[in-house]
């Protein structure tokens, strides 16, 4: 056998080849001792000799056939042995495209991720136990790990350096007309929009005398302030009643008026060019304004600090809500059959890109790594895994050697 190193497991191994080898010689062995014994001899002894002879046969045959597959025989080089050796390469671009075709391919892998139960089995692994704890608590310190080690410095340098100049450089105005675009299409502005008219409605109700302020003035020098008066407070009840009608009303024609201006503040940000180009003007003098850097480090800053303090302390919120939204992540994978139904879809779809994208590249492993074997490691290696079973081969070519053999003396003698 070739040196190599041998881990526990192949020590084992080996000693179960040698016990088997030992096996299949003691009966070789066994049948030639008796086929010297019973030489010459008549009678029933003669159908021993038969059956010993054809079980030398039969043993030194696949004793042949199985030893061919490793090394020459006796040393010899007889044609078509040592394959593996000798054929290592060719042998192992076959067992690659076996298991590409047969194992690694794309509705394989996909079906058996369907088919395993990964979002239940995850479901039930989240909501056990500590093990939201634990993914939280691991997440918190290597968050913090790594937070602190990224200075001021590096963020205002990768800012400036390339992370302003390519938004200036990329034309963002139809990304942002797709975004408002698909805002628009599903309904995300309405829950703003309320905010906005409620915040604006509690401020003009408390905020009465300012409208006389404003209006005040306003009002002819002749008119009287008591119908100065009357007017105000008629504006502002009007106000408020409008503001109230457009919450309340989700029919509204001030809503109505506000998707269509801004779906075709969308379309105009995608297709109008003089909107694009003054969209375009608008970003580049931002984003090149000599405190934007400073200001985006400065918020980055302020976000670093915020997530040190919350993830250093076990009970903060931040980490309290995580834990909760594990565990109930895992709870809802376990009872939930349409989201399981999803996420087992999207993991077999993920797994099948990997399999489709990288599938040569992961099966290549096989034919690189034998290809870096030399001949007689390879065979050695192949044996150990093998070597054992196909001694098998040898003791039941010994027993049915026998048997034929004595099957075809017994015929002899009776023809």
């Amino acid at each position: 056998m070739a040196t190599m190193t041998l881990s526990a497991a192949d020590q084992v191994r080996r000693r179960g080849l040698r016990q088997m080898r030992a096996v299949a010689l003691s009966l070789l062995v066994l049948a030639a001792i008796i086929y010297v014994a019973t030489l010459h001899l008549t009678g029933g002894w003669a159908y021993v000799n038969a059956a010993s002879e054809a079980a030398m046969v039969g043993a030194l045959a696949d004793w042949f056939a199985v030893t061919a597959l490793f090394r020459h025989p006796l040393g010899l080089p007889i044609p078509h042995t040592a394959i593996v050796p000798t054929r290592k390469d060719s042998l192992a671009e076959s067992l690659e495209q076996f298991v590409t075709e047969n194992f690694l391919s794309e509705e394989v892998v996909a079906e058996k991720m369907r088919t395993a139960e990964v979002s239940r089995r995850a479901g039930e692994w989240l909501a056990a136990g500590t093990h939201a704890e634990r993914i939280v608590a691991e997440g918190a310190r290597t968050i913090g790990a790594a937070l602190p080690k990224v200075g001021d410095e590096d963020v205002t340098a990768f800012v400036r350096g390339s992370l302003l100049p390519r938004f200036v450089q990329e034309p963002l105005s139809p990304i942002a007309g797709h975004f408002l675009q698909s805002v628009v299409d599903d309904g995300a502005h309405h829950a703003l929009f309320d905010l906005v008219l409620v915040e604006a409605h509690d401020w003009l109700r408390d905020n009465k005398g300012l409208l006389a302020d404003v209006v005040g003035p306003r009002a002819p020098r002749w008119s009287p302030q008591w119908v100065d008066r009357l007017v105000i407070d008629r504006i502002h009840r009007e106000a408020l009643a409008w503001l109230t009608d457009v919450r309340e009303n989700s029919s509204h024609p001030a809503r109505k008026a506000v998707d269509r201006l801004l779906s075709q503040l969308a379309d105009d940000l995608q297709h109008d060019p003089d909107m694009m180009a003054r969209f375009e003007h608008f970003k580049t003098r931002m984003l090149t304004h000599p405190d934007m850097g400073s200001s985006l480090t400065a918020v980055w800053d302020a976000v670093r600090t915020a997530l040190i303090d919350a993830i250093s302390d076990p009970q903060s919120t931040l980490q309290v809500r995580a834990t909760a939204a594990i565990q109930d992540l895992g709870k809802r994978l376990q009872t939930d059959e349409g989201l399981r139904a999803k996420v087992d879809d999207r993991a077999a779809e993920a797994v099948g890109y990997v399999v489709r994208t990288y599938g040569n590249e992961i099966v290549s492993v096989i034919s690189d790594t034998i290809e870096r074997w030399d001949g007689r490691e390879a065979s050695a290696r192949i044996e150990l895994h093998v070597g054992r079973d196909l001694q098998f081969i040898r003791i039941n070519g010994t027993v049915v050697g026998a048997l034929v053999g004595l099957l075809i003396h017994t015929i002899s003698q009776v023809l």
